[in-house]
């Protein structure tokens, strides 16, 4: 459960927009919306190496 401190004399948008930025921190909603789709975990793999190919080819690119 999140709980946002709500400071004397400050606005509701003020607060909702705190509200918001700590949810996006917990990262639920990113999580909830991994778990509707499954992926193999050789995917997850393939993905996270071809990522990692993508980063070092930009690193050395920049040197």
């Amino acid at each position: 459960m999140l709980i946002v401190p709500v400071k004397e004399g400050e606005g509701v948008e003020k607060s909702l927009k705190k509200l918001k930025k700590k949810f996006e921190k917990t990262g639920v909603l990113r999580e909830l919306r991994k778990r509707q789709v499954f992926t193999k975990p050789s995917v997850v793999r393939r993905e996270t190496v071809k990522r990692a190919k993508y980063k070092q080819r930009l690193i050395e690119a920049e040197i």
